[in-house]
């Protein structure tokens, strides 16, 4: 596994470049924990069914009430 990622910073510059990432951290309640969870899951299932036609996933398309957060996505390694 592997993650990459944006400050908000960056986000604004053009073009925009992802870097890879030594961690990540959720700030995140227990609910909102739980829908990472669930959305993971989701996303792992979605690899599995559609294999190398899976190409990613946003959180914010999946589970309602993360539309204002960072973006959190689930990219298959075989598109790489």
């Amino acid at each position: 596994m592997r993650i990459f990622g944006y400050t908000q910073e960056q986000r604004d510059e053009e073009p925009a470049s992802p870097r890879e990432l030594a961690e990540i951290t959720f700030v995140a309640t227990p609910e909102e924990a739980r829908k990472i969870a669930a959305f993971l899951l989701h996303a792992a299932d979605e690899m599995e069914r559609m294999g190398s036609d899976y190409s990613h996933i946003h959180l914010s398309d999946e589970q309602p009430g993360f539309d204002d957060s960072p973006d959190v996505i689930v990219f298959n390694p075989a598109n790489l």
